[in-house]
């Protein structure tokens, strides 16, 4: 017969076999020493004896079968504090949080054809509201780009220009 008890130091439940009893042990949770004790100090589920009908027939044979006697003996552990993280995270160095290192790189893209507002260029205006925006200190780099498009109206291959700007936010 097992013996089912907690565990007086951190009360982790454990299961012995009875024939243990009074022999000292190290829980396997909190390391301490601690003593198995006569009898089980946990009381499972009292199941009533089962009822008979005819002679040796039960009237109920779910309350006999196997499934009805398993216990449940499971038990999560109670903590006072949150556990530790398995595997934790460095923490970047304090200099690089000043700097915004917190912050992820980001990339936004600018084209000259894309700023074309009822015939008037806004690509200047487009570009300086996008920095004031983002925030001088958050500017990491701005590169101007050339490139080639299709213009599908003229039938030509046409050059236009833009800015890719490169910031932290």
């Amino acid at each position: 017969m097992e013996i089912i008890f907690n565990c007086p130091h951190c009360e982790q439940e454990l299961s012995v076999d009875g024939a243990g009893a009074g022999e000292q042990i190290k829980c396997p949770t909190c390391g301490e020493t601690i003593t198995i004790p006569e009898k089980s100090t946990k009381g499972g589920p009292e199941m009533p004896p089962p009822t008979v009908g005819a002679p040796g027939q039960p009237i109920n044979p779910i309350a006999t079968s196997a499934a009805a006697k398993v216990e449940l003996r499971l038990k999560v552990p109670d903590r006072k504090t949150p556990a530790e993280p398995l595997i934790e995270k460095p923490k970047p160095p304090l200099d690089a949080v000043a700097k915004g290192a917190d912050k992820k790189v980001r990339v936004r893209t600018i084209r000259r054809a894309a700023c074309m507002e009822s015939g008037h260029d806004k690509f200047d205006e487009k570009v300086t509201a996008c920095i004031n925006e983002i925030g001088e200190p958050n500017l990491m780099d701005v590169h101007p780009i050339s490139y080639e498009i299709f213009d599908v109206g003229t039938q030509k291959v046409m050059v236009d220009y833009g800015v890719i700007i490169v910031y932290r936010g």
